[in-house]
This record gives structure tokens, C-alpha cells and sequence, in this order.
């Protein structure tokens, strides 16, 4: 029944998909159908009614829609300039210093706002034009904008992560948080070696221009307001100052407060946000409701140890065994947007990844860094759609030029999937269990 039931979920799912239903609706239809093998179809109904109103029953989740809307706040607040302009004080005298300057500021902004593609569409529409009148190659800075923009969803505050945690059986978001930020510094930093390289080869100098003393004071005073809103909300948390959900109202105010204070908010903008943040919202509130229907049916049917099964069929090396899930993970989130592919597979491959040694927290990292990748991968990522719009070039331009970053990105991947500790290795340091969920 286990094969019938996971079979006709597959099937269902990926026909309402290529027919172009809505996948919030995809999910719900394919789940009652599949669960219906198991249970007489009404009852079926009636469970899954219930199940979605439990499963957005979820006091953690209420985080989502205030850190949502202090990251709408924030695009539209001028952080993202003030930001640009510290991370080229960092590195602006690297060769190929706009390219490394974008790459820090996506890092600091996406974490930040939580999301990859404010990123992308602040720092693209920034830097890019600059870049382009001192002679940069365009596909250039669109490849380092769209490979270093979603560092954001791994490097707290991330909504992917509490969105994990909601689904994994309620892995403590404190720990989370702390466990992405190695995982997605290595992935800035590594993009960074590779634009490096292309600026020596193309003869790409670093900022020419002279940066007196108090000109650095201002800029670092600039951004400092920006910079402490992640040590307050992530520091509050830490210290169990106030729960992630209190630290998302936390940071709507001082987001807002911020803005306010630089004068780029007006009341007709805050509308638009607060409207904006509301169907954002709406679209994953839906999504978590009718995931855990999908996520009921396949713990009721036992799938997990099905495909378990079938794994250890084709080896019993961990090492295999971690290496498919990687490889279908990186597939699928090439199709799928991550928040949907996080409420399917978690509780699929979760309780593989514990089987082969990994924590909820090291696996939750680990799966949320294969689908970061599909939002700059064709032929649905997100991120490379808007990197490539702002730019105003091709997508076929910019694929040739991001490989080498696909590379280095991947194999930040593999160092998280084989050597967990480097995810797990903050939280730990600082009290965490990593082991179990809490």
C-alpha cells in the first residue's frame, strides 16, 4: 500500500504541475487523492481539513509574516545603499572591487531582510549601473549578484529555516539560526575566490578612490544601525531575551523605526508594504496548511522507511546514501520554489539524514542549501530571473559564467553534507543540542 500510496501522490502531483495548477492546490488535491487509498475518501476530507488547520495552528509561525514585512520594510527603508557602501569599505581595494563589494552586501542585506531576491533586485539596481560606466562587464556582475544573493536565506534571520523547523517536529530556530551562518558565509566567500580570479584575469583593479579617515567613521556609522538590527533580534533570541516570533515584531519596529529616521518611508509606501506582506504571507500560510495533509498521508503510509528501504537497497554507504539525496534534492529544487520542497520532502529524507548520522539541525541546513541553489538555477529560479532582469541582460548569457560558481557552491554543499560539524558547530559551541529536536 506504501509504494500504491506514495506512487499516486507522485503522479497526481507532477500532472497538476505540468497542467499548470497552482501548487498550493497541487499538493492539497494530490494528498487527499493518495490518502484516499489509505482511508475511505470522506474521512479522508475530513482529516485533511483538520490536519491543515493544525498545521498553521503553530504559535512559531506567526515569526513568518512580521519578518516578511520588516524585510519589505527594509527594501524600501535605504539600508541597502548604506550597507553597499560599508561592505566596499571592507574589500573595495580587492581587484574586481564592485564585484566583491556586491557579494558583501548581498550577505549583509540578505540576512537581513531574509530574502534572496530583495538581494538581488537592491544590489543589482545599485551597483550594477556603477559598475557598468567603470567598464565591468555586465554578465559579470549579474553572475556574482545572482550567485551570492541567496546567502541571505541561510544567514539568519531566514524564513526557509523557520519554515523547517515548523515542519521538522519543531527544531529549535535558535539553533538554526546559528547553524546557517558558517554554511552561508563559505558560499559568499567562496563566490568571492571566483570573482577574484576572473578580475586578475581581466585586468579588473580595485577602488581608486581615497578613503579618509572620517569618511570611513560615516560610513561605518551609517550602517551601524542596519548591522545591529542582527544582533538584537538573533542576540535576543540567543539569549533567550525574547522567542523567534517576538524577535520578528522586534525587528518590524526597529526596521521601521530605521527607516523613518532616514527619511525614505512615506505612508502611501508603507501601505503598499503592509499589502504586499499580506499576499506573501497568505501564499505560505496556504502552503504550510495543505503540506501537512501531504506530510500526514506520508507518515500515515509509513513512506519514509519506504524510501529508506530503497536507499539502502542501492547501498548501504552513508556516504551514497547522502550523496542521492543531495543530487535529487538539487534536482527538484530546479523546479520547485523552496518553501513548497521543504514541506514535501522534510519529512521524507528527515529521518533518513538521522539514520546516517546527521542532527535535525546539520540535516536542516543540508536541505535547505540544495534548494537555496535551484533559486539560481534554471528553469525556475527565482533569483536568476531577477538578477538577470535588473541587469538587463540574457539568461543564456549569464548560465556559461555562473559554473564556476555552481562548483564552488556545491562544493560548500558537500562539506556541509560530509563534515556536519561546520554547520553544527556554533550552536554547539553556545549550549545547543544539535542531536535532537527541541
Amino acid at each position: 500500500m506504501t509504494l500504491t500510496v506514495g506512487l499516486t501522490m507522485a503522479i497526481v502531483l507532477v500532472a497538476l504541475l505540468v497542467l499548470g495548477v497552482p501548487i498550493c492546490i497541487s499538493i492539497a488535491i494530490s494528498s487527499v487523492v493518495a490518502g484516499a487509498g489509505a482511508l475511505d475518501f470522506n474521512m479522508m476530507l475530513q482529516t485533511g481539513a483538520q490536519r491543515t488547520f493544525t498545521g498553521i495552528s503553530v504559535f512559531t509561525l506567526i515569526a513568518i509574516p512580521f519578518f516578511i514585512l520588516a524585510g519589505n520594510i527594509m527594501n524600501q527603508g535605504g539600508i541597502a545603499i548604506r550597507l553597499m557602501n560599508f561592505a566596499n569599505l571592507l574589500v573595495g581595494k580587492l581587484p574586481g572591487a564592485y564585484a566583491h563589494t556586491n557579494s558583501m552586501a548581498n550577505m549583509m542585506f540578505g540576512a537581513i531582510s531574509g530574502s534572496g531576491v530583495a538581494a538581488a533586485s537592491a544590489m543589482g539596481t545599485i551597483i550594477g549601473p556603477v559598475a557598468e560606466k567603470e567598464g565591468y562587464d555586465k554578465n559579470f556582475m549579474a553572475t556574482v549578484n545572482i550567485a551570492t544573493a541567496p546567502t541571505g536565506l541561510l544567514i539568519p534571520p531566514s524564513n526557509t529555516l523557520i519554515t523547517y523547523s515548523l515542519v521538522s517536529g519543531g527544531t529549535s530556530v535558535a539553533a538554526l539560526f546559528l547553524a546557517g551562518y558558517i554554511p552561508g558565509i563559505l558560499w559568499g566567500l567562496g563566490c568571492m575566490v571566483i570573482a577574484f580570479i576572473y578580475a586578475k584575469k581581466n585586468g579588473y583593479k580595485g577602488s581608486s578612490q581615497k578613503i579618509t579617515f572620517p569618511i570611513a567613521l560615516k560610513i561605518i556609522f551609517d550602517a551601524l544601525p542596519s548591522l545591529l538590527l542582527i544582533i538584537i533580534v538573533i542576540g535576543g533570541i540567543i539569549v533567550g531575551a525574547f522567542t523567534a516570533t517576538e524577535g520578528a515584531v522586534v525587528a518590524v519596529v526597529y526596521s521601521l523605526f530605521l527607516s523613518i529616521c532616514y527619511r525614505n518611508m512615506t505612508w502611501k509606501a508603507l501601505k503598499q508594504i503592509y499589502a504586499d506582506s499580506a499576499v506573501m504571507t497568505g501564499i505560505i500560510v496556504l502552503l504550510i496548511g495543505v503540506s501537512s495533509i501531504m506530510s500526514w498521508v506520508i507518515s500515515f503510509v509509513n513512506i519514509p522507511a519506504a524510501v529508506g528501504d530503497l536507499l539502502n537497497g542501492i547501498s548501504s554507504s552513508k556516504i551514497v546514501i547522502l550523496l542521492i539525496i543531495n543530487i535529487f534534492l538539487l534536482f527538484v529544487g530546479t523546479f520547485l520554489d523552496t518553501t513548497p520542497a521543504i514541506l514535501i520532502f522534510t519529512p521524507i529524507f528527515l529521518p533518513i539524514g538521522i539514520q546516517c548520522g546527521l542532527s535535525p539541525v546539520e540535516f536542516g541546513i543540508v536541505l535547505v542549501y540544495n534548494l537555496c541553489i535551484g533559486t539560481i538555477t534554471p528553469p525556475v529560479g527565482n533569483i536568476l530571473f531577477v538578477g538577470v532582469k535588473v541587469a538587463k541582460t540574457a539568461i543564456e548569457s549569464v548560465i556559461k559564467p555562473l559554473l564556476p560558481y555552481y562548483a564552488v557552491i556545491i562544493a560548500v554543499l558537500m562539506v556541509c553534507t560530509y563534515f556536519p560539524t561546520v554547520s553544527s558547530f556554533i550552536p554547539e559551541m553556545l549550549g545547543y543540542e544539535a542531536t535532537l529536536p527541541k
